[in-house]
């Protein structure tokens, strides 16, 4: 379990095809505190550490993942969203997140206000029920609030230290994102279909 809240960004410096997936090897200040079967949210995707030194932290990415995310995608020197998993010591912040993603989002507008930004994201269909305004998602792994929605996109506003400490600061109009909704409302839009399906038989 994550919160959103990304603790680094590291650099994606190899990645090895492994039959159909690949082997990623990750720049991160982080790599020493993590140790092989440490799970680690790579841009919102739980991935396990196989390999870890001073310095890297090498993750394989298997075919399922490389489908339904962008990690696929990722090329060499991509900057990249890192957290560690939520301690059960630790102050929460954010929202709960699973590292599971939903699907592949696209951003769509980028435009400034003073020194905020905001952000277009579109969204497949299928994710409408369990997006609601001023609730949470995770883009890219970070805890966001959907400020604005339409029916097949949302916005969110992004604060300067989030500019400047997750990779949002180098996102483009066109670049995918991986998206997973509160964990908490797709469990309501759950329990209202079977609810409903109990009605009717």
């Amino acid at each position: 379990m994550f919160t959103g809240l990304i603790e680094a960004v590291g650099a994606l410096v190899e990645r090895t095809p492994t039959g159909g997936g690949f082997r990623f090897r990750i720049a991160t200040a982080m790599a020493p505190e993590l140790a092989p079967g440490d799970s680690l949210a790579v841009n919102g995707v739980c991935l396990t550490v196989v390999l870890a030194d001073d310095s890297h932290v090498h993750a394989d990415v298997g075919p399922e993942t490389v489908r339904v995310t962008t990690l696929g995608a990722l090329r060499q020197g991509s900057r990249i969203n890192l957290e560690r998993p939520l301690r059960a010591d630790s102050r929460f912040g954010g929202h709960f997140v699973q590292g599971h993603v939903d699907a592949i989002g696209s951003i769509e507008d980028l435009r400034a206000e003073a020194e905020f930004h905001w952000m277009t994201v579109g969204f497949p269909a299928e994710l409408a029920p369990y997006i609601v305004h001023k609730g949470s998602i995770a883009v890219d792994g970070i805890s966001l609030t959907v400020a604005g929605l339409r029916d097949d996109r949302f916005d969110i506003m992004v604060v300067p230290y989030t500019m400047t400490h997750t990779n949002i600061g180098g996102a483009q109009i066109g670049d995918g994102v991986n998206l997973e909704c509160d964990m908490v409302g797709k469990y309501v839009v759950r329990a209202a279909q079977l609810m409903q399906l109990s009605t009717r038989s």
